[in-house]
């Protein structure tokens, strides 16, 4: 274990790719163990004999043609219509618009880029501080991962062989004390500011309008969720409908044609594959410690250790915020997982509700330097100082750390609606 720990961190440490460092700790142990190059490919191929898997790809579609095809937008309008017409209603659009991009692009970080280039012009016409604006937007953005369908929980449900369907009814609880948190600091904070365009309050006609051009935008997390929760199709089938009405609504409105949709395939298929990749080298790492008899020791361990449920969910939680300081979101859970999964039985933390502390530990470490992607995006769109960009996360930090106690502390939080799920 320490040997593994080692050649992964320091291969980490001196800039290899994660992907890389990951598939050359998990192939050199497994070579060490015995198994030859072509055993360790056939494990590889079993493991990733998923259907699971395949929704990645077809729900990164899904939400690259519902950014690029003018849909988020539309979600956005039809949000600030309806509770954009009081005092911080244009901030409580930002967290609505991120929970209902989030229904279908599963990234926080694909929402933080489709929302911030709308949704961050729209504040600063209204004189909302810059500051504040970017932290807002970057801070929403995280429900991508909370919210199904999460990537993040698809990742976990195939490392831990549990029900996708649990997961993302696990997350919906948090989901909904994240935004509320979100919207009670907006409402303090909006008490005190100037801004320079007040309010406007839309005529009903008006309202209306907007909310039949965002029907065609709502069919998508429709056909999704709708198709997953109802048990109609699975979740491959699921994703792959969520894709194709996507395509089809911007080949309808006009925003893509011929070339364009092929171009905007290779690019979610681009970014799909970064993560399957990653997926693939940790199954295999996952595999060695099951088989080189490390999982029994650790749990053996800790055992006679006498660590408690709540001592080790600490412990974890201050371990993945540290690593989710210099690595992103999926190669955490990964690095971390196949490692912690073995012990969480017999510690008797139930493995959704270590998914929901996972997750949102990822929300933070979107935010949190030096490696915090939405932190990056919003400094790109904002065009903001980085440190400026890293005030504005602060408070909205402060409120997720609320949300990691409350989901750490109270396992209902995200085991209630899942042990209801037939």
């Amino acid at each position: 274990m320490i040997t593994m720990l080692a050649l992964l961190l320091g291969l980490i440490a001196t800039g290899t790719a994660v992907f890389l460092a990951l598939g050359v700790t998990a192939t050199s142990l497994l070579f060490v163990e015995g198994h030859g190059l072509g055993g360790i490919a056939q494990i590889l191929v079993d493991r990733l004999n998923s259907s699971t898997l395949t929704a990645i790809p077809f729900f990164v579609t899904a939400a690259t043609f519902m950014q690029r095809g003018g849909m988020a937008a539309a979600l956005v309008n039809a949000a600030e219509a309806w509770i954009g017409g009081f005092r911080g209603g244009v901030a409580i659009v930002a967290v609505a618009a991120a929970a209902l991009f989030a229904s279908v692009s599963g990234s926080s970080t694909a929402t933080a880029l489709a929302l911030g280039t709308i949704l961050l012009p729209a504040l600063a016409q209204r004189g909302y501080p810059a500051r504040f604006s970017a932290g807002l937007v970057g801070a929403s953005a995280t429900l991508g991962i909370l919210l199904p369908p999460s990537l993040a929980l698809i990742v976990f449900s195939l490392i831990a062989e549990v029900s996708v369907r649990k997961l993302f009814v696990a997350g919906l609880i948090p989901g909904l004390i994240q935004g509320a948190l979100f919207i009670v600091w907006i409402l303090f904070v909006t008490r005190r500011m100037q801004l320079i365009v007040p309010p406007k309050r839309l005529p009903l006609r008006e309202k209306l309008r907007l909310t039949y051009e965002v029907i065609p935008a709502m069919l998508v997390p429709i056909v999704a969720l709708g198709g997953i929760y109802s048990g109609i199709v699975t979740l491959s089938e699921a994703s792959a409908l969520a894709a194709l009405v996507a395509i089809v609504i911007c080949v309808l409105n006009g925003t893509c044609r011929g070339l364009r949709i092929l171009a905007w395939v290779g690019d979610a298929v681009i970014a799909a594959s970064a993560i399957l990749i990653l997926v693939g080298v940790a199954v295999l790492l996952g595999h060695w410690i099951v088989l080189s008899g490390v999982a029994e020791r650790l749990v053996s361990w800790f055992q006679q250790s006498g660590v408690t449920p709540l001592q080790f969910l600490l412990a974890m939680n201050l371990v993945m915020f540290v690593l989710g300081m210099f690595l992103e979101i999926i190669s955490t859970i990964l690095i971390t997982l196949p490692i912690v999964l073995p012990l969480l039985g017999p510690l008797g933390i139930h493995p959704v509700h270590y998914a929901i502390v996972v997750v949102v530990n990822m929300e933070l470490a979107a935010l949190t330097p030096p490696v915090g992607l939405n932190l990056f995006v919003m400094k790109s769109v904002s065009q903001l100082p980085i440190a400026t960009v890293m005030r504005g996360f602060i408070p909205f930090v402060a409120l997720l750390l609320i949300l990691l106690a409350l989901v750490t502390l109270f396992p209902p939080l995200s085991l209630w609606l899942p042990e209801r799920l037939q």
